[in-house]
């Protein structure tokens, strides 16, 4: 290459090292990742590719770009916000800054519906419906549909920004689901045999990460110490579930006493409690 017509092009390699060191300064957990994300989106290529091409140079543009994209990173916005997606269950989710980013501790509630499944589908004549309580993303909902194809499921947002969101990624993982807006439980026509919820639960009193900053506050937080809207939700489901349906939560388990005890009151009993999961059974009216 001609080192007077571009003098200050970097190398794929010479780029990531540079960007980690910044990133490293500023306290960003995992630095060298977040540069390796970083730099394939603006080359449009997978992570492999610069492994197998460290020297190839990039373009200004390209290099401009990326380096918008790391100031970025450096203000502690969100990976999955730079990049417009996160993985989730084995997938790829569009997110904006209207959704919150799906959690790979999210996930287990995915794992509580595959272990619940079986029984509940003897013990229920005709469909098995969910519904995806503040779907967000659509995350939950949508990864529901698709490993349990027989499921009839719905996704519920009181976030018109988010649902829109939801609905891209129904439409680009071709998934069987019907989009909501509405307040909880509100909007749901039909009695469900599970709630599958990760409504928001963070105390804003707790210390939390500064990428936090970045995501929507009616996705994240709720008063009551995390608790007001689960608490709604437990009022909602118990009037509205069907017999012996089912609801699965995510919390922070330092919550999950106060959640038992609550949804005790409502007429459930709690059957598992797995990392921030929880399935809830309603046994009485």
């Amino acid at each position: 290459m001609n080192e007077n017509s571009q003098p200050l092009a970097l190398a794929n390699n010479g780029w990531l090292q540079d960007a980690t060191q910044q990133l490293t300064a500023a306290g960003i957990p995992s630095p060298r990742l977040d540069a390796e994300l970083i730099l394939a989106h603006t080359l449009r290529k997978p992570r492999t590719y610069l492994h197998a091409h460290p020297e190839d140079f990039l373009s200004e543009r390209e290099q401009a770009v990326a380096d918008a994209r790391l100031t970025l990173r450096l203000d502690r916005v969100p990976v999955a916000y730079i990049i417009g997606h996160k993985e989730f269950y084995g997938r790829r989710f569009h997110v904006t800054h209207s959704t919150l980013i799906p959690r790979p501790e999210s996930e287990v509630l995915i794992e509580l519906l595959r272990s619940a499944l079986p029984d509940l589908i003897k013990q229920t004549d005709g469909p098995v419906r969910l519904v995806d309580v503040g779907t967000g993303s659509g995350a939950l909902g949508i990864t529901a549909a698709l490993e349990f194809p027989d499921l009839t499921v719905a996704i519920v947002d009181i976030s018109k920004h988010a649902l829109t969101v939801a609905e891209k990624n129904t439409a680009s993982h071709h998934a069987d689901v019907t989009p909501l807006y509405g307040d909880l439980l509100s909007s749901y026509p039909f009695e469900p045999n599970v709630v599958m919820a990760n409504l928001p639960y963070v105390d804003p009193a707790w210390q939390r990460s500064p990428e936090t900053d970045h995501e929507p506050s009616l996705a994240l937080f709720a008063t009551n110490n995390g608790l007001a809207l689960i608490y709604r939700l437990l009022i909602q489901a118990h009037s509205q579930l069907a017999e012996n349906g089912i609801v699965i939560l995510e919390a922070d388990p330092r919550q999950h006493d106060a959640i038992v005890a609550r949804a005790e009151h409502y007429g459930f009993l709690c059957e598992t409690r797995q990392d921030f999961g929880l399935l809830l059974r309603l046994v009485r009216r």
